[in-house]
């Protein structure tokens, strides 16, 4: 296996347009079984199946099933930084108020409420990949090329809205909202978005601070 210049799992019998097809065709069939359900649900037939492929395409275009769960993950990550984009796209002028401004992270970060549980299913999914990636090399790469992504997304938003971010605070930040959903999603009646915003509207004034403009 080779790597491209971004350090993702390359394989050369994938470097053809038609290749590039079905390797990515295959890589999306295995997102969207890692969200249904979970790292179980990803194996070479399933995702094959689910692609509409011969069951031998997932060795030929992966080099394992790490690779392949690799490349899902990637395709998740990269599908939550579009809806994250399209949400920053839609404002133009950003409130400066902490209400509203913590409202956005929560946003950003969670996602839109989803009356039909599969925000829940979304979180759950993410959550386990960022478990994951600390037993799997080639998923703590993946995690941190989108981390850089989102925090780079994310350091814009705080500054629209009139506030200082340094990079250390920014992870604290994300810290705060990583933690507030695992608990909730660790409870009987979760709700994710109503304590990641409580815990966000204590500490962000903290970690990011109004700039002042002058007396």
């Amino acid at each position: 296996m080779s790597t491209g210049s971004a350090g993702s799992p390359t394989k050369v019998s994938g470097a053809t347009p038609k290749g590039e097809r079905r390797r990515h065709a295959l890589a999306c069939a295995a997102a969207d079984l890692l969200v249904e359900g979970g790292f179980d649900a990803v194996r070479h037939r399933a995702v094959a199946t689910r692609a509409g492929l011969p069951l031998a395409s997932t060795t030929y275009y992966f080099e394992s099933l790490d690779d392949l769960i690799a490349c899902a993950v990637e395709v998740l990550g990269n599908r939550e930084l579009v809806v994250m984009r399209g949400r920053i796209d839609e404002l133009q002028d950003l409130a400066h108020d902490v209400e509203s401004t913590a409202m956005l992270i929560v946003d950003l970060l969670i996602g839109p409420e989803d009356g039909q549980g599969e925000g829940r299913e979304k979180l759950v999914a993410r959550y386990e990949r960022f478990i994951a990636s600390a037993r799997h090399p080639q998923l703590r790469e993946v995690q941190l090329r989108l981390r850089a992504q989102i925090d780079d997304l994310l350091t814009d938003v705080l500054r629209r809205s009139g506030r200082i971010v340094h990079e250390q605070q920014l992870r604290r930040l994300v810290a705060v909202v990583d933690g507030a959903v695992v608990g909730a999603l660790g409870e009987v009646d979760p709700a994710p978005r109503a304590m990641a915003k409580s815990m966000l509207l204590e500490v962000l004034d903290v970690v990011a601070p109004a700039q002042s403009y002058g007396t």
